[in-house]
């Protein structure tokens, strides 16, 4: 290699550094406002199952580990948490009885079909990859915390998290 390249791939990475260095100025909201609410979960094993797989991103009692405190992930992060707590909030679970019902069918066809919790957050959060029998125990806890019945199978209709259904503070 010429020392010509040997110096512009110098300069690049020196680039590359100060560029991560000054990124980690850039501020990221990370909050955990207060807990309005708690839910009356059926039973303690619905709630550490709901708790394990759920509230780091639906509760405002997130636990920020350590890694989102370093930009580019921290940034990622923050978003996701925010966005959702707009879709999904247990820490402001207020909700007239026909919305909870929405709210309740939408996490069950969620789970059910596998879209909950985030294949991005189960490979950081061993824990909160939930076994088929765990995905059942959840759905059933949340059937009788909230007294519905959902609809089996993939009906769309049945009360699932859409793009209009957000909860704007």
């Amino acid at each position: 290699m010429t020392e010509r390249k040997k110096n512009i791939i110098k300069w690049i990475l020196i680039g590359i550094v100060i560029l991560i260095v000054v990124i980690q100025f850039v501020p990221v909201k990370k909050d955990d406002p207060p807990v309005a609410t708690h839910i009356k979960w059926d039973s303690p094993r619905t709630e550490a199952l709901a708790r394990g797989a759920c509230y780091d991103c639906h509760s405002n009692e997130t636990q920020w580990p350590y890694y989102s405190h370093i930009a580019p992930v921290s940034w990622f992060l923050s978003d996701h948490v925010h966005e959702g707590r707009r879709h999904l909030n247990f820490s402001q679970w207020n909700y007239p009885r026909d919305r909870e019902i929405k709210k309740a069918r939408g996490m069950i066809r969620q789970i059910r079909e596998g879209e909950m919790p985030l294949d991005s957050y189960t490979w950081m959060h061993p824990p909160a990859r939930l076994t088929d029998q765990q995905k059942q125990e959840l759905i059933a806890g949340i059937e009788k915390t909230f007294n519905v019945t959902a609809p089996t199978g993939k009906d769309k209709s049945s009360g699932g998290e859409h793009e209009e259904d957000h909860d704007e503070k």
